[in-house]
């Protein structure tokens, strides 16, 4: 008899663990991701959605945008410069990244290069014994919660070296391994393909500075014309297409080539690489700053933020210190009221605590690809999904109580970890179209016409590659939004 119940608890435990074993193979896995994807960099790099330039040089002082390369290196006097100043600035407007131009197309270096004595070794600032670049990254690392980029100009119209392919490309190298190797990590390296009339004969050996960049710093974000990791959004406006792929050809990109900004602006959905765009932007007119000038209306920033985060990109916002070595009182007091307009309309999702239903979802009730997935905190891992054999109920439909608040920001996210999907898409209030738009992406932003106090609001995908997620949705009001409004840059 004790052999019988061993042997019938023998059998009772395999049969528990065969039907354990079917439950766990029943339980659905996610979806194929649509290639090409984001490295981990380039997602840290999407989600800050907000970062910093900061454009200060000899042009700071001779009051001009583009230098001639024959300034006195007398003239550069920050008598009052504070970084730590720079980082806290950024850090109340919600910058979690600072670019700094280390070299502009005047040449002047804002650190002691051992490669020239154009630089701040020649200047009366500390008594030639300063390095911007050190007092930046070190105020930088000291606040734990902000990264440092930098800018190293490839034009350069002060070295004689410049115009001769060899020895400039190597001095270029050179100053690039200093920048690598001196100041600790550099999250983003900032190039561009500007040639002046010294440049007619002049290479720049792209290939061989971003092998070196990589050798030096593996995890860094490479931006450029084509990348490689971060792409330039064809204008310095700050304005992305109204269709925004991440994705690209780098085949078809070049650095400095003018008749391909079109394409930088919009991406392409068949593109074999993922390079998104970033929108760089002056707060005021120009890059450095120049005593006459003011910050642009919070109205334009807030148009620009629209159409640069909420259109797949980051925005890129120039703040050029002062003569002072300072980041002036009036942009200080601009990028406050920016960063609480963002906060008052993004603070408060009126999708918050509703119901939400969708055409279908794989896995069926419970799988975990569930409609509620698009009113958690995750924006990137948790997401709704389609069933994969249904080719035509691509939608999902949040019920909003009239609670006496309304929303007229719609913006909606994708779990772009698994690549970029939506090609088109379309949002209907109680069966009326409000909406017609096309890529989502990261995040992406509209602004209604109209104030929506309840409802039923669906969204429905029409086009996509693979099957469509959707990992977050929120409905905001933005009190400083006016349909009518004409905005002048």
């Amino acid at each position: 008899m004790a052999k019988f119940w061993s042997c019938l608890c023998i059998i009772t435990i395999l049969l528990l663990s065969h039907v354990a074993i079917a439950r766990r193979e029943q339980v659905p896995t996610p979806p194929l991701p649509v290639l090409p994807l984001p490295t981990f960099s380039q997602l840290k790099w999407q989600q800050r959605e907000l970062i910093m330039f900061l454009h200060f040089g000899v042009n700071t002082f001779t009051d001009s945008e583009w230098g001639t390369g024959k300034e006195n290196p007398a003239i550069f006097n920050p008598v009052g410069l504070n970084t730590s100043q720079w980082v806290s600035v950024a850090a109340e407007a919600g910058v979690s990244l600072m670019i700094l131009t280390a070299k502009h197309h005047d040449g002047f270096c804002l650190w002691p290069s051992k490669y020239t004595d154009h630089s701040v070794i020649s200047s009366p600032w500390k008594s030639g014994h300063g390095d911007v670049v050190h007092e930046f990254v070190t105020a930088v690392k000291a606040h734990g919660e902000i990264d440092a980029g930098l800018y190293l100009s490839p034009w350069d119209r002060h070295d004689r070296r410049y115009g001769h392919d060899l020895e400039y490309n190597e001095y270029y190298l050179a100053q690039l391994q200093e920048l690598l190797t001196k100041y600790g990590n550099v999250n983003e390296i900032w190039f561009d393909g500007a040639k002046g009339k010294n440049a007619k004969n002049m290479s720049y050996y792209f290939t061989d500075w971003f092998a070196m960049v990589r050798e030096l710093q593996s995890s860094i974000n490479i931006f450029s014309d084509a990348g490689p990791d971060v792409r330039w959004v064809g204008n310095e406006n700050g304005f992305a297409g109204n269709t925004s792929w991440s994705t690209i050809n780098s085949t078809l990109l070049s650095i400095g080539n003018a008749s391909i900004v079109e394409y930088l602006n919009t991406g392409d959905p068949k593109g074999t690489n993922w390079l998104p765009a970033e929108c760089d932007v002056s707060i005021r007119n120009g890059w450095f700053w120049h005593k006459s000038e003011s910050p642009k209306k919070l109205s334009q920033l807030l148009e620009i933020y629209y159409n640069s985060v909420g259109r797949n990109c980051v925005m890129l916002l120039n703040v050029p210190p002062n003569t002072t070595g300072l980041i002036s009182k009036s942009d200080i007091h601009r990028l406050k009221e920016f960063r609480t307009a963002i906060d008052t309309i993004f603070s408060v999702n009126l999708a918050d605590n509703c119901s939400v239903k969708a055409g279908s979802q794989r896995g069926g009730k419970g799988g975990g690809f569930g409609p509620e997935n698009v009113l958690d905190n995750d924006h990137i891992w948790t997401y709704w999904s389609p069933r994969e054999d249904d080719k035509k109920s691509h939608w999902i439909e949040i019920r909003v109580p009239n609670r006496g608040l309304g929303f007229n920001v719609v913006r909606i996210q994708e779990p772009i970890g698994l690549g970029q999907r939506i090609g088109r898409h379309e949002i209907y209030v109680d069966g009326k179209r409000l909406v017609e738009g096309t890529t989502i992406g990261y995040k992406r932003l509209h602004r209604l016409e109209e104030v929506i106090h309840g409802g039923d609001v669906r969204i429905v995908i029409k086009e996509s590659k693979g099957l469509p997620l959707i990992s977050s949705v929120g409905f905001h009001f933005d009190p400083y939004w006016k349909p009518d409004r004409k905005l002048i840059f």
